[in-house]
């Protein structure tokens, strides 16, 4: 093939590759745009949480929410690998049955350190007794990068250790069923740990579109030395 065939077609190959790479920084910032809206009004929005209440963890992430029932603390889940301002621990998973029915809400309770021995459990036994009102956050469950085989299966110790939380397994062991999302309980409210319901850390748009600005850049470069480059031959 002719050289200077050559030269045009890793130019063209490279100023599309650019081009598309700046396109797709565009498309992201724009998608985290819409996720930053919709977090941001559903932060304003309370719900009463029912057994009629919808399953659609994606549609209900971040509204806040108000649920009546009782805690069942005769089985309770550590969600491990927790990270707090470096520090190793747990989040507190304790299910929440609704009023009147026999379904129930994981209620995230916070964040408690990691007890040395490992071996040794923390404490998390609390008594309150009759219906109560809870307030909180409605969430997906605490996600992981990686996912190792039976991480969602708690070990046998009561409050049971799982390394991924799995609502249909932990309703099999429960023995009713659960809302597949959780509750982060408000921080004004007691029987609680460490709570600090931030928002999800994303990159946001602006970053997104300064990478597809150096896209954009380093395309119109290319263009710039392949044309100087064209003419001097």
């Amino acid at each position: 093939m002719n050289i200077k065939l050559r030269w045009l077609f890793a130019y063209l190959g490279l100023f599309i590759l650019f081009l598309s790479l700046g396109a797709w920084q565009i498309n992201r910032a724009n998608e985290k745009q819409e996720f930053l809206d919709t977090e941001a009004r559903r932060v304003n929005e309370t719900i009463q949480l029912t057994t009629e209440t919808s399953s659609d963890a994606t549609e209900l992430r971040y509204k806040q929410a108000s649920v009546i029932g009782h805690y069942d603390t005769t089985k309770q889940f550590l969600l491990d690998n927790q990270i707090d301002a470096g520090k190793a621990g747990y989040f507190v998973f304790t299910p929440f049955k609704l009023q009147n029915s026999s379904k129930a809400i994981l209620v995230n309770r916070g964040w408690i350190p990691l007890v040395e021995p490992r071996a040794t459990l923390p404490n998390v036994n609390f008594l309150v007794e009759g219906n109560i009102t809870l307030n909180g956050r409605l969430n997906t469950f605490p996600s992981i990068g990686l996912k190792l085989e039976g991480a969602n299966q708690p070990t046998k110790t009561n409050p049971a250790v799982v390394g991924v939380i799995d609502s249909q397994i932990l309703a099999r062991q429960l023995g009713y069923e659960l809302f597949n999302f959780q509750l982060e309980l408000d921080a004004a409210l007691p029987n609680g740990f460490k709570r600090d319901w931030a928002a999800a850390k994303i990159m946001q748009p602006e970053q997104h579109l300064a990478y597809a600005l150096q896209w954009f850049g380093l395309a119109f470069a290319l263009t710039i030395i392949f044309i100087k480059f064209g003419l001097k031959k």
